[in-house]
């Protein structure tokens, strides 16, 4: 599995000035290996890490899934 080491600062500025969204990103990185995508602070501490599948259905699964426990995380917040 290839590992892709990823300052989460910087990406999500790069989305935010591209005015995409990480899955978008993400589904253009698939080519059928799975990939361990680690996001990491300015200081290389790990925040959290996505395995990136090998194909698009898993990837639209994830989203989903994303998708679901962000707004359930929010609901509660409020």
């Amino acid at each position: 599995m290839q590992r892709i080491e990823i300052k989460a600062e910087q990406f999500f500025e790069l989305l935010k000035l591209k005015d995409t969204s990480m899955w978008e990103i993400f589904s253009q990185m698939i080519d059928s290996n799975e990939k361990e995508i680690i996001f990491l602070d300015n200081e290389d501490k790990i925040l959290f890490n996505y395995i990136l599948p090998a194909g698009q259905e898993k990837l639209e699964e994830d989203r989903k899934e994303f998708s679901k426990q962000f707004s359930d995380k929010l609901a509660n917040f409020n």
